[in-house]
């Protein structure tokens, strides 16, 4: 396996694995020039996991000035218990760190049981005392 910055040229390849990764909620945020823009605002901090040539994994990483923020972290069914995850979600953190910030935050679907258990095992700590508001 090989992790690689996700690049706009693997737009189709991801936004085709997130379409059947479950629990994804995707939007027009998720549409290929919005993706560009935020991989050039971005650069380097979404990654892309790699075998045999078929891309099995991703996250979407980036920061906003003073936090990092992970997004549509997935990885393919038949691919899952590998450790994949562990180590797209460790690049995209380490890279966060690098540009100098601290902290990281993701959002995950209170239903995702699964995704709740993976970031509390790699050391996330789930907030009751916040509420997410979209506008």
């Amino acid at each position: 396996m090989t992790i690689r910055p996700m690049t706009i040229d693997d737009y189709d390849e991801v936004f085709a694995m997130w379409q059947i990764t479950t629990k994804r909620a995707l939007s027009s945020a998720d549409e290929r020039p919005q993706m560009e823009r935020y991989l050039r605002r971005n650069e380097g901090l979404s990654q892309v996991a790699v075998v045999d040539g078929k891309i099995v994994g991703t996250v979407l990483a980036g920061h906003d000035g003073r936090r990092g923020f992970i997004h549509h972290m997935a990885v393919l069914p038949e691919f899952r218990r590998r450790h994949i995850g562990h180590a797209l979600a460790e690049t995209a953190i380490n890279k966060i760190t690098a540009e100098g910030i601290e902290k990281t935050h993701i959002f995950c679907y209170q239903n995702n049981e699964t995704g709740q258990k993976f970031w509390r095992d790699f050391g996330f700590e789930k907030r009751d005392d916040v509420y997410v508001f979209s506008y």
